[in-house]
């Protein structure tokens, strides 16, 4: 790797660790025979490693800041539509649907919903607390609840309540629930500070029949890849009427130029600015 600066470097190293450092070197190194060798192609320079770095920092800022919108008015709608069957449909497993009276599962949910309410310090919590006997009805229960505890909820609810949501994302219940089960994972790499850019991933979202919206059929095949996830973000921002998140879409396009990694690592096509994207036309 050429380093020009060899104090440069060391205060670098000194504020970001090696460690994670060597995840954004690792596109650097040589392959040979389909495993990544300890020497660097020619041509690796430390500054395009921590161009990326840097990149990544204001990635992840981006798209927390993209999701949150998503999740409160995915709160708004689970709590209103559970609220309008019962204050409490949330501890009620005779009241949600099939999954919450099948084995632990809404059990083991409500213990750590418990721990949430138990952990917060919010205002209206201490209301609750001092009058109601700590029970909070849904609509203020979800407002506690972190990104998991309320994609789990929403798996409990009854088949109309599910329907409903779904349909304010312009999305089928299981495709929903595949979507914020997938965007969890990229939700805690921001929090969490892991690399994002050229991440891979396990979780396949279920998406709508082709040509039901052009922006994922050009997103499709890069599901597994950065690009394809934050299309969701963005099709969930357009569908729910929050709108484009043109910050998201102004930090991709300022991808560091570094020739060893493209900005096809993230997994975008080279026609990537589709409607959602850009909020032209996007439904």
């Amino acid at each position: 790797m050429h380093v020009p600066d060899e104090d440069a470097a060391v205060r670098e190293l000194r504020l970001v660790n090696y460690y994670r450092l060597s995840g954004y070197w690792y596109a650097f190194r040589e392959t040979t025979g389909g495993a990544r060798g300890d020497r660097f192609r020619p041509g690796t320079h430390l500054e395009d490693v921590l161009a990326l770095h840097r990149f990544d920092e204001r990635l992840r800022t981006t798209v927390f800041d993209a999701l949150a919108p998503v999740e409160l008015a995915l709160r708004a709608a689970l709590g209103h539509a559970l609220g309008r069957l019962h204050p409490s449909a949330h501890l009620r497993p005779d009241l949600l649907g099939p999954l919450a009276r099948a084995g632990d599962g809404h059990r083991n949910w409500l213990e750590r919903h418990r721990g949430e309410v138990a952990r917060s310090r919010e205002e209206f919590v201490e209301h609750h607390r001092s009058g109601y006997g700590g029970v909070l009805p849904v609509w203020a229960a979800v407002e506690v609840m972190d990104w998991g505890t309320v994609s789990r909820l929403l798996g409990f609810a009854p088949p109309s309540v599910q329907t409903e949501v779904s349909g304010r994302f312009g999305l089928r219940a299981p495709q929903l629930t595949s979507w914020l089960r997938a965007l969890n994972v990229v939700r805690n790499a921001c929090a969490h500070h892991g690399r994002l850019f050229n991440r891979a991933y396990a979780i396949r979202p279920k998406l709508p029949p082709v040509g039901a919206d052009p922006s994922l059929d050009t997103a499709r095949a890069s599901m597994n890849r950065t690009y394809g996830q934050l299309t969701l973000v963005q099709y969930l921002r357009v569908r729910s009427g929050l709108g484009t998140a043109t910050q998201l879409t102004g930090v991709l396009r300022e991808f560091p130029t570094v020739p060893l990694v493209p900005f096809s690592d993230t997994g975008a096509p080279l026609e990537w600015e589709t409607a959602v994207w850009t909020g032209s036309g996007a439904r």
